[in-house]
């Protein structure tokens, strides 16, 4: 594992919480920009870089692109303190797997970390939410025409209702929890209908489903 962040006494005492509380991760190296992380990803092949967005010379962002250009392979999970809409939609564009706070507890982050590193994708709830709010108020062409079009998509048509109801309050950032706790139902029930959900849609996570919600006019209530 490779840690990416300019704050020396964070990122030493990231290190000392990953390698004491899990046993399982070896972090190879450490980063202080983007540029280094570059030149330490090519040096060291790290499975998963935890990734600070906002560095000197190179941000999290672009040194994400270009580590993701070069190393397709890399797993990138963005730790900040900011959960800045444009920033998380830009990472997530350039393949970042994961996006969290750092003020999220050690024991989580230790548990996001091994989720990506098996092929997860994790966001932060809050994250979530600020994604589908700044989708809903974008004026971005693409998006624009799809809530136009008169014909919804041909998956759309395959959900059920119970399905679409699901769907919805993936779009609103709501993760499993909160959607047993909202429609009365066990957190195992919305699991299956979650997989069930990707399946229909040809989508692997969260983000990915809310955005074709969105695109189709299912991710947020008409006024």
């Amino acid at each position: 594992m490779l840690l990416v962040d300019d704050q020396t006494l964070f990122v030493e005492s990231l290190r000392t919480v990953l390698e004491t509380r899990a046993k399982d991760f070896s972090v190879i190296g450490i980063a202080g920009d983007g540029e280094e992380a570059l030149a330490l990803t090519a040096k060291l092949s790290p499975d998963v870089i935890l990734m600070d967005v906002r560095m000197p010379k190179m941000n999290g962002v672009e040194a994400t692109k270009r580590i993701k250009e070069e190393f397709p392979a890399t797993r990138i999970l963005m730790l900040t303190t900011f959960d800045d809409d444009e920033y998380v939609i830009e990472a997530l564009q350039h393949g970042a797997v994961g996006y969290l706070l750092k003020d999220m507890p050690p024991l989580e982050l230790i548990t996001a970390v091994r989720a990506v590193y098996e092929g997860g994708v994790l966001i932060s709830p809050r994250v979530a939410t600020k994604i589908v709010e700044k989708l809903v108020q974008t004026t971005d062409p693409v998006i624009a025409f799809a809530e136009e079009a008169s014909q919804e998509p041909e998956w759309v048509k395959d959900l059920n209702s119970r399905e679409k109801e699901i769907l919805k309050l993936i779009a609103k950032g709501m993760d499993n929890e909160e959607i047993a706790h909202s429609l009365h139902i066990a957190k195992q029930t919305v699991k299956n209908y979650v997989s069930m959900i990707y399946c229909k849609l040809g989508v692997r996570d969260r983000v990915q489903a809310s955005l074709a919600a969105i695109k189709a006019g299912l991710g947020h209530d008409p006024k």
